[in-house]
């Protein structure tokens, strides 16, 4: 028997898990180890293939391809993930692979957009409130952090980071890591200052603001290198939560930052 919702030609493995009010399209295939959360909607054409996790309130659009194996020719068949969190739309299209043993699991967080032909790699970590317009592309281990967002025909290269509520541009080519709260585009990349207009439409205080500028310019309007940056902006920038993120994001880089 076909549960309500689900249309009869769907093709739903025996192991899969669909909460309450899921709804499933034409000839969609939900394979095994599939978890599916309430009222999430599942459009005609998906596969989802095996072993990944979707959370409640999701809109899975037509063509859309989930959990399939990693491209990376180091994987030798291992158990991994697709983990997606709850209220995140993927739009036609799109293509997300699980991990790998080097972290087991890709992930996507909650209330993001992924647009159509996006492409999220083995072991990427994407956080909350993310945007990705049509066909940012990304190899293996990208982190982008919470309420970043990237312009459309992007390649992002494999480990870079992108910080929280970055903006890149479209059709840029990131092969460093973008730091929080900037504007970069272009190809080879290039800074626009801080993302003073995404940040104020967040809610973020003057007073956040005028200390992110004032570490902005430490690092790109001086001549100051990165580690003459970071000791004058300890000595002198107030330690504010959004500081610290600036700060300890330059610390953390092991591909080096975007200047």
């Amino acid at each position: 028997m076909t549960a309500p919702g689900v249309h009869p030609t769907a093709i739903i493995d025996e192991t899969a898990v669909l909460e309450p009010d899921v709804s499933v399209g034409p000839y969609t295939v939900i394979g095994p180890g599939v978890e599916v959360g309430a009222r999430t909607r599942i459009a005609s054409h998906v596969l989802i293939e095996r072993d990944t996790a979707v959370g409640a309130d999701c809109v899975i659009a037509k063509g859309a391809v989930l959990g399939t194996d990693p491209q990376d020719l180091k994987y030798a068949g291992e158990p991994t993930r697709l983990v997606v969190g709850d209220r995140t739309t993927i739009r036609e299209y799109a293509t997300l692979n699980r991990g790998t043993s080097a972290s087991s699991v890709t992930s996507v967080g909650s209330d993001c957009l992924l647009m159509a032909y996006v492409h999220v790699a083995h072991d990427c970590h994407i956080g909350d409130h993310v945007i990705l317009a049509n066909s940012v592309t990304m190899g293996g281990h990208v982190v982008i952090q919470n309420w970043a967002i990237v312009g459309g025909l992007t390649p992002i290269h494999q480990f870079v980071r992108i910080g929280a509520h970055a903006f890149v541009g479209g059709a840029s080519r990131v092969a460093k890591d973008v730091p929080p709260f900037v504007k970069v585009a272009g190809s080879p990349m290039q800074l626009y200052g801080l993302n003073s207009v995404g940040l104020q439409r967040r809610g973020f205080s003057e007073e956040v603001r005028r200390e992110l500028k004032r570490a902005y310019k430490l690092f790109y309007a001086s001549e100051h290198n990165i580690s003459q940056a970071l000791a004058r902006a300890r000595d002198e920038l107030r330690a504010l939560p959004e500081v610290e993120i600036f700060l300890g994001f330059f610390e953390q880089s092991q591909r080096g930052v975007t200047l």
